[in-house]
């Protein structure tokens, strides 16, 4: 399951909003429940015996709460002990109330968690052909790309992804440095463009969506292989690849 904000990229905050641990089974089972209303069609986007294994074992399992209704869920679990690093597989905010800025507010609660137990990195995935998590992720937080991957979780059956192959790029984020600015103009050698609106392009025109994801994909492997990097990503330009 990939990690997506849903919607991220608005960088406002709502006074209502916690954001709680999630301790007892009967939370534990409303989070599944609310990231399967998320991922439309996906059974168990996260199934609840293994939510609550995560969150026994020690890991970041947290419930995004609007007063006393929970309207989001994120879940991250920690990597190899050598790297002090943890990887943040889920993140969803209910339909209807994302692009109210909730998924910085996780982020941002997700950073503090991992500094207090001495995490240094938090990596994750993201569709890159989503404009608006590319913004964010990139733009917002600063992460950096470390890794394009092909079909990485195979056929999905949510809404979300039916249909579609599940390439996604890897980020870090290096959670006690400065983000990553984007790239001056002049450091820029090659760029590769994305749709603005994935989403309903897959509703309105399945066959445009699967051109998109082979374009971005043979775009962005070719000039990785060519020895550049993801500098950043502009709304305009797409990804912005430099030399390292």
């Amino acid at each position: 399951m990939a990690h997506d904000d849903r919607d991220a990229a608005s960088e406002s905050s709502q006074d209502a909003i916690g954001i709680r641990p999630l301790e007892t089974i009967a939370q534990i089972q409303e989070a599944a429940e609310v990231l399967r209303r998320v991922w439309a069609g996906e059974r168990d986007a996260m199934p609840g015996n293994l939510v609550r294994a995560l969150e026994h074992s020690g890991n970041y399992v947290v419930g995004l709460y609007d007063g006393e209704r929970m309207v989001g869920a994120s879940i991250a679990f920690f990597a190899a002990p050598a790297a002090r690093s943890m990887h943040s597989h889920i993140t969803g905010v209910l339909p209807g109330l994302q692009s109210r800025g909730l998924g910085r507010v996780l982020k941002q609660h997700q950073r503090q968690w991992a500094l207090d137990r001495g995490v240094g990195h938090i990596t994750w995935t993201f569709d890159p052909l989503v404009a608006r998590n590319a913004h964010f992720n990139l733009r917002v937080l600063g992460a950096r790309v470390s890794e394009y991957l092909v079909d990485h979780y195979g056929p999905m059956d949510d809404e979300v992804n039916r249909g579609d192959e599940t390439d996604r790029l890897l980020v870090s984020w290096a959670l006690a440095a400065p983000p990553v600015p984007t790239p001056p103009d002049e450091h820029v050698v090659a760029t590769v463009a994305v749709p603005r609106d994935i989403e309903t392009l897959r509703r309105e025109s399945a066959t445009d969506a699967a051109a998109w994801r082979v374009r971005v994909r043979e775009g962005c492997l070719s000039r990785l292989a060519a020895g550049l990097v993801v500098g950043g990503f502009d709304d305009e330009r797409g990804y912005l690849f430099v030399r390292p």
